[in-house]
């Protein structure tokens, strides 16, 4: 099964009289337990240790990128 990737990125409006130099990208993650209306119970675990590693303890809520990227 495929999980999709939540992310995104959009092209903000870059004014000509900023004096900062413009950031023409910026991108977003969404974390995949927003996108879950409630938690099915069962749910496969990780053990104590991988899922402190992982920040989560259920796989199904692990995006695999946002350590990397810095947002958790």
């Amino acid at each position: 099964m495929d999980r999709p990737l939540y992310r995104g990125s959009y092209k903000p409006y870059v004014s000509p009289l900023d004096p900062c130099p413009p950031i023409r990208v910026k991108t977003f993650v969404l974390p995949p337990q927003i996108f879950t209306n409630f938690q099915q119970p069962g749910l496969p675990q990780y053990s104590p240790e991988e899922a402190l590693r992982r920040g989560t303890l259920w796989p199904l809520f692990d995006d695999g990128f946002s350590r990397e990227e810095g947002i958790s």
